[in-house]
Protein backbone atom coordinates (compact mmCIF):
# COMPACT_ATOMS: atom_id res chain seq x y z
CA UNK A 1 0.00 0.00 0.00
CA UNK A 2 1.37 3.27 -1.12
CA UNK A 3 1.48 6.57 1.12
CA UNK A 4 -1.05 7.67 -1.06
CA UNK A 5 -3.67 5.02 -0.73
CA UNK A 6 -2.38 5.14 3.29
CA UNK A 7 -2.76 8.48 3.73
CA UNK A 8 -6.34 8.41 2.37
CA UNK A 9 -7.80 5.66 4.53
CA UNK A 10 -6.16 7.36 7.68
CA UNK A 11 -8.09 10.26 6.79
CA UNK A 12 -11.69 8.31 6.32
CA UNK A 13 -11.21 7.46 9.99
CA UNK A 14 -9.92 10.79 11.35
CA UNK A 15 -12.63 12.86 8.92
CA UNK A 16 -15.48 11.08 10.72
CA UNK A 17 -14.36 11.85 14.17
CA UNK A 18 -13.47 15.54 12.95
CA UNK A 19 -17.44 16.04 11.58
CA UNK A 20 -18.95 14.14 14.64
CA UNK A 21 -16.44 16.44 16.77
CA UNK A 22 -17.68 19.63 14.41
CA UNK A 23 -21.29 18.85 15.14
CA UNK A 24 -20.95 19.14 18.81
CA UNK A 25 -19.28 21.97 18.77
CA UNK A 26 -22.35 23.54 16.47
CA UNK A 27 -24.80 22.77 19.45
CA UNK A 28 -23.31 25.34 21.21
CA UNK A 29 -25.42 27.09 19.31
CA UNK A 30 -27.98 26.09 21.93
CA UNK A 31 -25.97 26.61 24.95
CA UNK A 32 -22.93 25.43 26.65
CA UNK A 33 -24.75 23.37 28.44
CA UNK A 34 -26.36 21.52 25.52
CA UNK A 35 -22.77 21.14 24.23
CA UNK A 36 -21.39 19.87 27.00
CA UNK A 37 -24.22 17.42 27.87
CA UNK A 38 -23.74 15.77 24.01
CA UNK A 39 -20.38 15.76 23.93
CA UNK A 40 -20.49 13.68 27.51
CA UNK A 41 -22.98 11.10 25.38
CA UNK A 42 -20.70 11.46 22.98
CA UNK A 43 -17.53 10.34 24.35
CA UNK A 44 -19.18 7.18 25.71
CA UNK A 45 -18.16 6.10 22.15
CA UNK A 46 -15.14 7.23 21.25
CA UNK A 47 -13.23 8.23 24.82
CA UNK A 48 -12.15 4.82 25.51
CA UNK A 49 -8.67 3.21 25.14
CA UNK A 50 -9.07 1.48 22.16
CA UNK A 51 -11.19 3.97 20.10
CA UNK A 52 -8.29 6.32 21.14
CA UNK A 53 -5.42 4.54 20.32
CA UNK A 54 -6.85 3.81 16.80
CA UNK A 55 -7.64 7.87 16.42
CA UNK A 56 -3.94 8.47 17.92
CA UNK A 57 -2.51 6.11 14.86
CA UNK A 58 -4.62 7.34 12.68
CA UNK A 59 -3.13 10.99 13.28
CA UNK A 60 0.20 9.86 13.19
CA UNK A 61 -0.13 7.99 10.25
CA UNK A 62 -2.01 10.96 8.59
CA UNK A 63 0.96 13.61 9.69
CA UNK A 64 3.83 11.40 8.82
CA UNK A 65 2.27 10.95 5.44
CA UNK A 66 0.68 14.06 4.64
CA UNK A 67 4.38 15.97 4.96
CA UNK A 68 5.78 13.12 2.67
CA UNK A 69 2.95 14.20 0.02
CA UNK A 70 3.73 17.67 0.93
CA UNK A 71 7.09 17.54 0.49
CA UNK A 72 6.55 15.95 -3.04
CA UNK A 73 3.85 18.31 -4.45
CA UNK A 74 3.94 21.67 -2.85
CA UNK A 75 6.28 23.00 -5.27
CA UNK A 76 3.83 22.43 -8.11
CA UNK A 77 0.98 23.28 -6.49
CA UNK A 78 -1.02 26.13 -8.09
CA UNK A 79 -3.63 28.32 -7.41
CA UNK A 80 -6.32 26.04 -7.83
CA UNK A 81 -7.97 22.59 -5.98
CA UNK A 82 -4.58 20.45 -6.05
CA UNK A 83 -3.10 23.58 -4.22
CA UNK A 84 -5.47 24.03 -1.67
CA UNK A 85 -5.62 20.09 -1.34
CA UNK A 86 -2.17 20.65 -0.31
CA UNK A 87 -1.87 23.83 1.71
CA UNK A 88 -4.99 23.09 3.77
CA UNK A 89 -3.43 19.45 4.10
CA UNK A 90 0.05 20.94 5.73
CA UNK A 91 -2.24 23.43 7.91
CA UNK A 92 -4.23 20.35 9.00
CA UNK A 93 -0.68 18.36 10.17
CA UNK A 94 0.87 21.50 11.99
CA UNK A 95 -2.62 22.04 13.61
CA UNK A 96 -3.42 18.34 15.02
CA UNK A 97 0.59 18.63 16.20
CA UNK A 98 -0.37 21.74 17.98
CA UNK A 99 -4.31 20.93 18.89
CA UNK A 100 -3.18 17.40 20.13
CA UNK A 101 -0.27 17.97 22.51
CA UNK A 102 -3.00 20.98 24.10
CA UNK A 103 -5.79 18.67 24.59
CA UNK A 104 -3.60 15.73 26.12
CA UNK A 105 -1.49 18.28 28.23
CA UNK A 106 -4.99 20.07 29.87
CA UNK A 107 -5.91 16.23 30.76
CA UNK A 108 -2.70 15.13 31.72
CA UNK A 109 -0.91 18.11 33.55
CA UNK A 110 -3.46 20.41 34.77
CA UNK A 111 -6.09 17.64 35.08
CA UNK A 112 -8.98 19.51 33.19
CA UNK A 113 -12.04 18.41 31.26
CA UNK A 114 -11.06 19.15 27.73
CA UNK A 115 -14.50 20.51 27.61
CA UNK A 116 -16.47 23.24 26.00
CA UNK A 117 -14.34 25.88 28.22
CA UNK A 118 -11.56 24.35 27.61
CA UNK A 119 -11.89 25.04 24.07
CA UNK A 120 -13.63 28.52 23.74
CA UNK A 121 -11.62 30.26 26.94
CA UNK A 122 -8.93 31.97 24.46
CA UNK A 123 -11.75 32.29 22.16
CA UNK A 124 -13.80 34.79 24.58
CA UNK A 125 -10.92 36.61 26.21
CA UNK A 126 -8.92 39.21 24.42
CA UNK A 127 -6.23 39.45 23.58
CA UNK A 128 -5.66 35.28 23.00
CA UNK A 129 -8.70 35.61 20.58
CA UNK A 130 -6.24 37.18 18.32
CA UNK A 131 -4.48 34.13 17.78
CA UNK A 132 -7.08 30.99 18.83
CA UNK A 133 -10.15 32.49 16.74
CA UNK A 134 -8.26 32.51 12.84
CA UNK A 135 -6.45 29.18 14.83
CA UNK A 136 -9.43 27.70 15.08
CA UNK A 137 -11.29 29.45 11.91
CA UNK A 138 -8.83 28.45 9.76
CA UNK A 139 -8.75 24.95 10.90
CA UNK A 140 -12.55 24.66 10.28
CA UNK A 141 -11.75 25.73 6.89
CA UNK A 142 -8.73 23.47 6.03
CA UNK A 143 -10.60 20.95 6.97
CA UNK A 144 -13.62 22.01 4.35
CA UNK A 145 -11.23 23.16 1.84
CA UNK A 146 -9.22 19.36 2.24
CA UNK A 147 -12.40 17.33 1.73
CA UNK A 148 -13.54 20.04 -1.55
CA UNK A 149 -10.17 19.10 -3.15
CA UNK A 150 -10.89 15.92 -2.59
CA UNK A 151 -14.48 15.48 -3.96
CA UNK A 152 -13.25 17.57 -6.99
CA UNK A 153 -10.57 15.08 -8.03
CA UNK A 154 -12.12 12.23 -7.60
CA UNK A 155 -15.93 12.78 -8.75
CA UNK A 156 -16.49 12.37 -12.37
CA UNK A 157 -20.37 12.94 -12.61
CA UNK A 158 -22.52 15.90 -12.01
CA UNK A 159 -25.69 16.19 -9.57
CA UNK A 160 -28.74 18.17 -9.95
CA UNK A 161 -27.02 19.94 -13.09
CA UNK A 162 -23.52 20.64 -10.91
CA UNK A 163 -20.41 19.61 -12.12
CA UNK A 164 -17.41 18.19 -10.36
CA UNK A 165 -16.26 21.77 -9.93
CA UNK A 166 -19.38 23.09 -8.87
CA UNK A 167 -19.87 20.87 -6.07
CA UNK A 168 -16.53 21.49 -4.70
CA UNK A 169 -16.94 25.21 -4.60
CA UNK A 170 -20.54 24.23 -2.98
CA UNK A 171 -18.45 22.20 0.00
CA UNK A 172 -16.39 25.63 -0.06
CA UNK A 173 -19.20 28.09 0.62
CA UNK A 174 -20.93 25.28 3.35
CA UNK A 175 -17.15 25.56 5.21
CA UNK A 176 -17.75 29.10 5.35
CA UNK A 177 -21.26 29.16 6.60
CA UNK A 178 -20.69 26.89 8.98
CA UNK A 179 -17.41 28.47 10.82
CA UNK A 180 -19.35 31.14 11.24
CA UNK A 181 -22.65 29.32 12.70
CA UNK A 182 -19.76 27.97 14.68
CA UNK A 183 -18.42 31.01 15.91
CA UNK A 184 -22.15 32.28 16.73
CA UNK A 185 -22.43 29.32 19.53
CA UNK A 186 -18.99 29.57 20.49
CA UNK A 187 -18.60 33.01 21.45
CA UNK A 188 -22.32 32.95 22.90
CA UNK A 189 -23.69 34.92 19.39
CA UNK A 190 -20.66 37.18 20.16
CA UNK A 191 -21.88 38.26 23.38
CA UNK A 192 -19.33 36.20 25.20
CA UNK A 193 -18.90 33.56 27.75
CA UNK A 194 -17.99 33.39 31.27
CA UNK A 195 -15.28 30.64 31.58
CA UNK A 196 -15.46 29.18 35.06
CA UNK A 197 -12.81 29.79 38.16
CA UNK A 198 -11.18 26.22 36.92
CA UNK A 199 -9.83 27.29 33.46
CA UNK A 200 -8.53 30.43 34.07
CA UNK A 201 -4.93 29.00 34.38
CA UNK A 202 -5.46 29.20 30.32
CA UNK A 203 -6.13 32.74 30.16
CA UNK A 204 -3.07 34.01 33.10
CA UNK A 205 -6.43 34.78 35.48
Amino acid sequence: MNTKRIHYYSGLIIAIFVGIHLLNHLASLFGAAYHIELMDQLRKYYRNFFVELLLLAAVFVQISSGFQLFKARWKTAGFNFEGLQVWSGFYLAIFFIIHLSTVLGGRIFLQLDTNFYFGVAGVNTFPFNLFFVPYYGLAVLAFFGHIAAIHHQKMKRSFFGLSPRKQAVGILVLGFVFTFALFAGLTDYFKGVEIPAAYHVLIGK
